[in-house]
């Protein structure tokens, strides 16, 4: 494990943790050393770990203010070594030039390999199916712009080469990618339609989940009622923002959670393996044409299934 100290240096009178540390490491000086994480995700993410130390003291809020003359010592972990392999596992593409690839997600498949799970993934699968995937990501992720949760069904844009990585990532940062989503909610909705409008954050009690806090990152979600059931609510949403999981905890902020989502509160009536949450309609600005594309996915089967026995 390597170790690196710090001595915030004069006229520093008062600033975020991870910007400053991120911008100290990323001096040529640490650069040339192998495995040192500089970008300021990867410092918020030793923060949160423990691996940051102030004046002799952990901090675990990348949020922490540093001032002149404090010491910070780091702890950097062994990098752990992920292979990715190509597997034949099945893939539904419903597009594909040489710039993209266009995927109708099934549920139960995780998008890309983590710690303790490198195999049997979206990543895996795509490395068996595809010649070319852009390289932006690293070998973990390759061709990977965004994701789906792992029980979350529908449309995914993949990349093929860097240059149309690049211009579809700036899409997403910029909004211009419209992505809209098919749920059911437990419960009946009193509006046809309206705005969520609650910041998202890690949730403090739960790191693993995400909540509505009031120093979130912003996040807004349009929704539009597409029919009513005895106890349940078929919904259209259409994100504005995309932060984690951003539709299953602002269903669950509204008291009407994702029907399956067992992690933030939705029934599971009928042993569901996941919520029912699919990502319908995808549209950008291809990164070659500059014309915009368009698809539409109708929800799986088991989604299917499900309304059938409610609408009796």
């Amino acid at each position: 494990m390597k170790k690196i100290d710090l001595i915030i240096e004069e006229g520093i009178k008062s600033e975020r943790a991870d910007i400053y540390i991120s911008r100290a490491l990323s001096t040529l000086e640490y650069k040339e050393l192998d495995n040192i994480p500089y970008t300021r995700s990867a410092i918020q993410k030793l923060i949160s770990s423990g691996n940051v130390f102030k004046n002799g003291k952990e901090i675990y809020k990348p949020s922490t203010l540093l001032r002149e003359s404090d010491v910070i010592n780091i702890k950097i972990p062994p990098a752990q070594v992920m292979s990715t392999e190509p597997q034949e596992i099945p893939l539904n593409i419903v597009y594909q030039d040489s710039d993209i690839a266009v995927i109708n997600k099934h549920r139960g498949i995780a998008t890309h390999p983590a710690a303790g799970n490198y195999s049997g993934t979206i990543v895996n699968a795509l490395m068996y199916h595809l010649k070319d995937l852009s390289s932006i990501n690293g070998e973990i992720r390759p061709g990977i712009v965004h994701r789906l949760d792992k029980n979350t069904t529908g449309l995914m844009v993949v990349a093929k080469n860097n240059n149309a990585h690049i211009k579809i990532a700036n899409q997403f940062s910029k909004r211009i990618v419209k992505k809209k989503y098919i749920a059911l909610l437990d419960g009946v909705l009193k509006e046809d339609e309206g705005e969520i409008v609650a910041p998202i954050g890690r949730c403090p009690k739960n790191r693993k989940k995400m909540t509505v806090v009031h120093n979130g990152k912003i996040a807004k979600t349009q929704f539009k009622v597409i029919d009513k059931f005895n106890r349940f609510s078929l919904v259209e949403f259409t994100l504005i923002t995309g932060r984690t999981h951003q539709i299953r905890v602002h269903a669950s902020y509204m008291h009407h959670p994702i029907v399956g989502d067992k992690q933030y509160g939705g029934s599971n009536a009928s042993k569901l393996s996941g919520q029912l949450l699919h990502a319908s309609f995808l549209e950008f600005i291809h990164p070659t044409t500059n014309k915009t594309i368009s698809f539409n996915s109708d929800i799986p089967q088991d989604f299917k299934d499900f309304i059938k026995k409610i609408s009796c």
